[in-house]
């Protein structure tokens, strides 16, 4: 059997397949998005300020870690999760956000990671189940985590064993960006000294952070990923008050070194993690989270199913 390969022919007049972009962007935007982000660190180093800096809009309350839209989507007891709806221009954003507290703020904090691995998974199993169904739904409700935003403490210094054990489980099966808290806490050296520490663990320990290449990219997405990674962990500060100075209006902090804004790309680097997050890679962390992460856990429970049919049927024979 031969396959005949075709050139490409352009039509002689107009025939109107090119309208199929639009009518794809019609249902998708009908439909909404769904983006899953969970929040991992130790308490008292900004997560629910950065969340709520990088959507500009208030979603939790940094005082306590509760959701203020009182909607919560998940009985799990480890997790505090939230759900939002945003709304930009005509795109519907359904964010779940998902916290994770007393993370790393007990004396012993062994083996503090697992209700977060058991979460991920049972997002992945419940989302399995789902699929397998006689009649399936025809948008299965997605809970999966696409993101994980790890938060390290600005010691100077580089991971702590907590970290080493905690970013060895979760890059394995979640997208795993990592940022400096309260980077504002270091001089613009000791910021550049740390996140070069890191950098240098992070290859150390193989860990497999986001964002990753695969054969399918084209040169500029290899070359912007090139130089995301170039600056993980991103050094962020996080604020929701609006603060004046000389004239200006600037979301910020005042310490007693200075004033902060954070939306300066030479004081903070929130502006890169919004640009990184959402505007470039939202959809490419949707999809890896399936095309990755879940299909590698889909196909392993699928192989566990079929030895385990097949040791049945084995034992039944005999």
């Amino acid at each position: 059997m031969s396959t005949e390969i075709l050139e490409a022919v352009k039509p002689k007049s107009y025939v109107g397949f090119d309208t199929i972009t639009s009518q794809i962007e019609h249902r998708l935007l009908k439909r909404g998005f769904q983006f899953n982000i969970m929040v991992v660190g130790h308490s008292g180093l900004g997560k629910s300020t950065l969340i709520n800096t990088l959507f500009a809009s208030h979603l939790i309350d940094s005082a306590t870690g509760n959701d203020i839209s009182k909607l919560p989507i998940s009985k799990t007891t480890e997790m505090k999760i939230s759900t939002h709806q945003l709304i930009e221009d005509r795109v519907n954003l359904n964010v779940n956000i998902i916290d994770t507290p007393g993370f790393g703020d007990q004396i012993n904090n062994e083996r503090v990671w697992e209700p977060i691995v058991k979460y991920i998974k049972e997002q992945h199993s419940q989302y399995l189940r789902k699929e397998l169904t006689a009649q399936r739904e025809r948008h299965i409700p997605d809970t999966r985590v696409h993101a994980i935003l790890y938060f390290l403490q600005p010691n100077n210094k580089g991971l702590t064993k907590l970290d080493i054990a905690a970013l060895g489980k979760l890059t394995e099966i979640a997208n795993v960006i990592p940022v400096i808290a309260k980077s504002d806490a270091l001089t613009i050296d000791e910021r550049s000294h740390f996140r070069e520490i890191i950098q240098n663990e992070f290859k150390k320990y193989n860990f497999k952070v986001y964002p990753y290449d695969s054969d399918d990219l084209t040169t500029e997405e290899l070359e912007l990923n090139t130089s995301i990674r170039s600056i993980i962990p991103f050094a962020v500060v996080g604020s929701e008050k609006e603060i004046e100075v000389d004239g200006e209006t600037f979301r910020g902090r005042k310490t007693r070194w200075g004033t902060i804004n954070v939306d300066d790309m030479n004081q903070c680097e929130l502006v890169y993690l919004r640009e990184f997050l959402i505007r470039t890679h939202l959809q490419d962390l949707i999809e890896t989270t399936s095309f990755v992460h879940y299909e590698g856990f889909r196909a392993r429970q699928l192989i566990a199913l079929k030895e385990n049919a097949s040791n049945r049927a084995s034992s039944s024979h005999r």
